[in-house]
């Protein structure tokens, strides 16, 4: 697939300024993600472990700056929200380049399984590919997953080819069903969607990626860029973020925090940090020292 774009563009939009030349740390980023590998799901890889959303910006201008100053190069596009015809310029898809990102469907807005596998069906007669991003709502409140719709809708569209990622609760038993369902990846909330409260069970997040053996990436409730780095630091597999970039003051700059936020927390993870004590140990050694 082709690479992301990830030299600065300037918007005429003073809120969403980049900078023009990100070379030397475009050429930063590059050599810490050597470090790691890449992100697989399903068939797939990618470079980045950062997934993106196009919802809520100001204007479809800042919307695609902030996606490209994030280094993403998958998106997801709430199909029962949007217009699906590229050809009108107001459309959200028109702005999207599908040989520059990879356009990830979503059925965000469905309050039962059978509206979720609809909006699947359609988003790939609309030209989508194979992978969805499933979104099941059970309460309009909280927007807490319904997981029961979820996991009837996860076996249906499983069944008929498409390569489901789910959005559930960070209930483990949940997550290891979906993974039997046939899911390719499992997204567990690390907090309500557009809380920003960060993740807020981290216990449950670390205990389900290390029971799954799909991909497990955390979706909704990420705010800042310390939320992404500490959500990675739990060694999950990526993170997906909307809000956090989307209601910033400056979308833009936020999405670049947000790329090097994750991979700091992905490199810290893989760093394997110190033990944590109650009490100070010296940082130099304290034989031989001079009298």
């Amino acid at each position: 697939m082709p690479p992301t774009s990830l030299t600065g563009t300037r918007s005429s939009s003073s809120t969403s300024w980049v900078g023009d030349d990100m070379t030397e740390t475009d050429t930063q980023i590059d050599r810490a993600r050597a470090l790691d590998g890449p992100l697989c799901i399903g068939d797939v890889e990618f470079v980045s472990r950062l997934i993106v959303g196009t919802g809520k910006y100001e204007t479809n201008e800042i919307m695609v700056d902030a996606i490209r100053a994030s280094g993403a190069e998958m998106v997801t596009v709430a199909v029962r929200r949007v217009d699906l015809d590229r050809t009108r310029e107001e459309a959200i898809l028109h702005h999207l380049n599908p040989d520059e990102f990879f356009l990830l469907a979503n059925t965000a807005g469905c309050y039962n399984a059978e509206d979720a596998i609809r909006y699947a069906r359609l988003a790939r007669a609309a030209g989508f590919n194979e992978f969805v991003k499933l979104e099941v709502i059970g309460d309009e409140r909280t927007l807490l997953p319904d997981v029961h719709a979820t996991l009837e809708a996860a076996k249906t569209l499983a069944d008929e080819g498409f390569k489901v990622m789910a959005y559930t609760n960070d209930d483990l038993i949940t997550a290891l069903r979906l993974e039997d369902a046939g899911c390719v990846a499992v997204m567990p909330l690390a907090s309500p969607i557009g809380s920003g409260l960060g993740v807020v069970n981290p216990y449950f997040i670390r205990e389900i990626k290390s029971r799954l053996e799909v991909p497990v990436i955390v979706d909704a409730g990420v705010g800042t860029a310390s939320d992404a780095c500490v959500t990675m630091e739990q060694g999950v597999d990526g993170v997906l973020m909307n809000t956090a970039l989307a209601a910033a003051d400056h979308p833009v700059r936020m999405s670049y925090a947000m790329k090097h936020a994750v991979i700091a927390g992905r490199l810290a993870y893989l760093a394997g940090r110190m033990p944590s004590r109650e009490i100070a140990v010296p940082s130099s050694p304290t034989e031989g020292m001079l009298d």
